[in-house]
């Protein structure tokens, strides 16, 4: 059972987490070229489209720590430092974009769907850097969980 567990939870990650990851990424640069071209529709088109797989996918993602706590629960290995850890980063990394990167995206579709005016292009490296430092440290939480998960500090496969 815990091979069938570690495999839907590392499945889940991929499935999961990937795409929100690159769609998070790709988000301020494709906002920079909506904003630099208001004629340029693939852009907008783009940039609906990025924000809806971080969404959708950042609700699939929920079974990503539901499929890890159920294998740490069969390994035995919850009360481990590692693990509390990776949670707490997983944890941290769910806040951003939940609550932070998400609500971000809604903001500049919101500017860039009903702004025509040439002052709003100049607002724009403003509202791209904090977005795009957010989707790194989204990234980054993530990149560490993932090595978390794969040297598990005290693991008994010697791995």
């Amino acid at each position: 059972m815990t091979k069938l567990l570690l495999s839907l939870h590392v499945l889940a990650a991929i499935v999961a987490v990937g795409p929100v990851t690159v769609a998070a990424s790709m988000f301020p640069a494709t906002l920079r070229r909506a904003l630099s071209d208001s004629s340029d529709g693939d852009a907008l088109t783009t940039l609906r489209t990025l924000h809806r797989i971080c969404r959708v996918y950042a609700g699939i993602g929920i079974a990503v720590p539901l499929f890890g706590l159920a294998t740490a629960s069969s390994l035995g290995v919850l009360g481990d430092a590692w693990l509390i850890t990776s949670i707490v980063l997983t944890a941290a990394a769910a806040g951003v974009l939940a609550l932070l990167i998400l609500p971000a995206q809604d903001r500049a579709l919101a500017e860039t769907g009903s702004s025509a005016s040439p002052s709003s292009s100049a607002r724009t490296p403003l509202a791209q850097r904090p977005l795009a430092m957010l989707t790194g440290i989204f990234n980054l939480l993530w990149a560490t969980v993932t090595v978390l998960m794969i040297i598990r500090p005290g693991s008994t496969t010697g791995v």
